[in-house]
């Protein structure tokens, strides 16, 4: 968004939901820190009050266990949005560039003009995207405004919620729509998929990329006791408890295609949790991996063992250090894997067959005898 524009709403705002909810805003201007406020698009019908009070809620973070929390529908998303926690998306985001081989999207893209990022975070993803097709409007939303104060102009950063039932904009009106990293975000992922359809126009994409929450591994190393695994258990139950489940990653594929998704396609790279392995490649990504766990560990934990599972903060920090503990254990041969599903909205009037199977490629292969990754490829049924 242009920096000089006094208003950014002319640069072309998202229709705010309910006609006050989403708001347009450039980082520059309206940063937590500069008091300017943040302009909103409003219908006339509602008063200054009404736009004040949404407006407020933006940077009024809530204050729990030493972390902050985003404002805006305040509770709805368990994951701090302090200093600590944007320096680890970051870190997070070049993790996923060195994973993908530098790629940012791996859907078959021919100049777009319209992108919607969801669930930004802090934006990068966006901002890159704006360099790389520079004649592309993005748009990009979160709960937070914790997105860079320098932006490409062709990028806007909205305050916004996806799981809204209406997004305010016409049928059809984005050639690629992206998520990331949204496990735990939403009551029903399967909901937003279904909306990126409605709003994706046809033959343009929808992709999604994220983490399974649940460690593997292929040689016996890791014990069914193993602290990080009961972690993540523990993390699990909370997650359904609080109606936010993680483990949806390794669904995409069979989501999209129920959403009328058609030419889909999934890739699933693993990251090991850290340095265990000998490949060069796997080496580095596990380093960081092993540190985003560690900078991270603290705020994937306190919000949902305090408030869904009602453990103290003294608890927690307990706890947590035979967990740090396990992630640094390299005796332990464990990974993730990430889900990357992408698939485009058929033509009007294609002929769109069902498919007898699909194939599934894995990437970034664990372990691998040489620094280049390995491919491999099996069939799946269902996609899941």
């Amino acid at each position: 968004m242009n920096e000089e524009d006094p208003n950014p709403a002319s640069a072309g705002t998202l229709p705010a939901r309910n006609l006050s909810t989403a708001m347009a805003y450039s980082p520059a201007q309206s940063s937590p820190n500069s008091g300017n406020g943040t302009p909103i698009d409003a219908d006339s019908l509602y008063d200054d009050n009404s736009s004040l009070a949404v407006e407020s809620s933006v940077y009024n973070f809530a204050k729990e266990n030493g972390r902050t929390y985003h404002g805006y529908r305040a509770g709805t998303y368990h994951f701090p949005n302090d200093p600590s926690e944007t320096d680890r998306l970051d870190f997070q985001y070049e993790i996923l560039k060195y994973c993908f081989l530098d790629r940012n999207y791996f859907a078959p893209l021919d100049k777009p003009q319209r992108i919607l990022d969801i669930g930004t975070g802090t934006g990068q993803w966006a901002v890159e995207m704006g360099d790389d097709f520079p004649d592309a409007e993005i748009q990009a939303t979160d709960l937070s405004p914790i997105q860079p104060l320098s932006v490409p102009e062709n990028v806007h950063f909205f305050i916004d919620d996806a799981s809204d039932e209406d997004w305010a904009l016409p049928p059809a009106h984005f050639d690629y729509i992206h998520t990331r990293m949204l496990l735990g975000c939403f009551t029903d992922f399967r909901d937003i998929i279904r909306k990126g359809f409605h709003y994706t126009k046809p033959g343009g994409y929808m992709e999604s990329q994220d983490i399974y929450s649940t460690p593997y591994c292929d040689d016996g190393t890791m014990p069914s006791d193993w602290p990080l695994l009961e972690w993540t258990k523990y993390s699990d139950d909370a997650a359904m408890a609080a109606d936010r489940p993680m483990r949806i990653a390794n669904k995409f594929k069979r989501w999209y295609k129920a959403a009328g998704f058609v030419d889909v396609q999934e890739k699933v790279f693993k990251i090991p949790v850290n340095a265990w392995p000998r490949d060069r490649h796997l080496k580095t990504l596990g380093m960081m991996s092993e540190e985003n766990w560690l900078c991270g560990l603290s705020a994937f934990s306190m919000g949902h063992f305090s408030r869904i599972l009602n453990w103290s903060k003294p608890q927690i920090e307990v706890y947590l250090v035979n967990v740090r503990k396990a992630i640094q254990d390299k005796r332990v041969h464990a990974y993730h894997k990430v889900f990357v599903v992408w698939g485009r909205r058929p033509l009007e009037g294609e002929q769109t067959p069902q498919e007898p199977a699909s194939s599934t490629e894995t990437v970034v292969a664990v372990p691998g005898p040489s620094s280049a990754p390995a491919t491999e490829k099996t069939s799946t049924a269902d996609g899941s």
